[in-house]
């Protein structure tokens, strides 16, 4: 695999720079940084690439995978993020895949959903409102992976960081995510520790 710089990857795709850049911003295309110049995988080019020269016959069929991260509670956010995504819908949805969970968290039932969707050929395109509603971190992995059955991401609002901004913003996320985990760990252990207090709990129960 070889990293094209902007100039070579939109030549090998047959359109001007400003074109596939405006891509790598609607997250058409997966990029990486490479100090502060965009880079595209070789495999990603090819792909799209064969996706446009098919494009025309294929039909739009759209996943709308819409997340939040409390287990209950956020039901509007997930109402909302659906309606945003429909509202702006050009092809067929074919389903709304829902989650409820870190996007730290990698084994998520609706993610799941999405991968195996994905891999068997129901979907051709998978729409987000922003891509941390994806995966807090891989989403490229995960583009990559749906490039390879000709699925692509979509994301509604994407982030326009440049590299320092985005590894800045990623160890916010990651602070935050472990802090509020933390957290929780000394608030289950306060609780367990007042009901042994008050008797309503054995010591062996406590330390579990």
């Amino acid at each position: 695999m070889e990293l094209l710089r902007t100039s070579k990857a939109a030549k090998r795709l047959g359109i001007h720079p400003m074109t596939l850049r405006q891509w790598a911003l609607d997250g058409k295309i997966p990029f990486s940084w490479v100090g502060r110049e965009r880079r595209f995988s070789s495999v990603d080019v090819e792909n799209m690439k064969r996706g446009s020269a098919s494009s025309t016959v294929r039909a739009r069929l759209e996943l709308l995978y819409v997340r939040v991260s409390g287990p209950s509670g956020q039901e509007s956010s997930l109402d909302a993020q659906e309606a945003e995504l429909r509202a702006s819908s050009t092809g067929t949805v074919v389903e709304v895949v829902d989650d409820h969970g870190s996007g730290l968290k990698e084994n998520r039932p609706g993610l799941n959903r999405v991968i195996a969707m994905v891999s068997d050929g129901s979907v051709t395109v998978v729409r987000v409102t922003h891509e941390d509603r994806l995966a807090r971190f891989g989403v490229a992995w995960l583009k990559r992976l749906f490039a390879v059955y000709g699925v692509t991401v979509e994301v509604l609002h994407p982030k326009k960081l440049g590299s320092r901004d985005e590894l800045v913003e990623d160890f916010a996320s990651l602070v935050t995510t472990f802090a509020g985990r933390l957290y929780g760990m000394r608030s289950a252990d306060n609780r367990r520790r007042l009901l042994a207090e008050s008797g309503q709990c054995t010591d062996e129960e406590t330390t579990r």
